[in-house]
């Protein structure tokens, strides 16, 4: 139980990519005021903590009722993170905020906590994905899919306080070391992907 709970928090922390986020978040709210980051910052989180937990809750139902089973989750959501760790190692945007919406959002002082910090930075496919995956292999375990849940919390929690310290952050890491940790954490998401992927083969096998 407690495997699978740091499993989750370990994947979740991977494809949020707290410091990365942060330097992209510094950037996008360059011509704001600390109070609008700060209150973006709180809005985004929470807005990416209630999309993903929709998705946990309810896109067990929704496999379902599609007649899709566990297995193929695992597979399709194995290619799909591994697609999207590939993206984080090779720099590439296609499955986040691409560079031309960031240079949008960092043209306006509109507000940009729903988009794209919610989505897709935070909830995006790569998180969606995961939280559904834990919500299936929780199997109707209330305490499993409160683990997973918990681990989504603290993911993100961790998340709010980087966009909180992004100024610093960014000031530590710079544009290089945001990359740096962003090529790093792909491969980890590559490998966590592939596990996925294969768990998913091994089970259809077995069926």
């Amino acid at each position: 139980m407690l495997e699978s709970a740091l499993f989750a928090l370990v994947a979740l922390l991977v494809i949020l990519d707290p410091p990365g986020t942060a330097v992209i978040f510094a950037t996008m709210t360059a011509r704001n005021l600390p109070a609008e980051r700060r209150a973006m910052a709180i809005r985004g989180c929470t807005i990416a903590f209630i999309v993903l937990m929709v998705f946990a809750l309810a896109g067990g139902w929704l496999l379902r009722a599609l007649g899709i089973g566990l297995p193929a989750m695992k597979v399709a959501g194995g290619l799909l993170l591994f697609l999207l760790a590939t993206n984080m190692v090779m720099g590439r945007t296609s499955l986040r905020a691409s560079d031309d919406e960031q240079r949008a959002a960092a043209a306006t002082d509109d507000d940009i906590s729903v988009f794209p910090l919610a989505i897709p930075l935070l909830a995006g496919p790569g998180g969606m994905t995961t939280m559904v995956l834990l919500a299936e292999q929780a199997k109707g375990s209330l305490l499993q899919l409160g683990l997973a849940c918990l681990a989504l919390a603290v993911a993100l929690g961790a998340t709010l306080a980087c966009l909180l310290a992004a100024p610093l952050i960014t000031r530590l890491l710079g544009q290089t070391g945001g990359h740096v940790i962003g090529r790093v954490l792909g491969v980890l998401l590559a490998a966590l992907a592939a596990q996925i992927a294969l768990d998913g083969i091994a089970q259809s096998l077995r069926a």
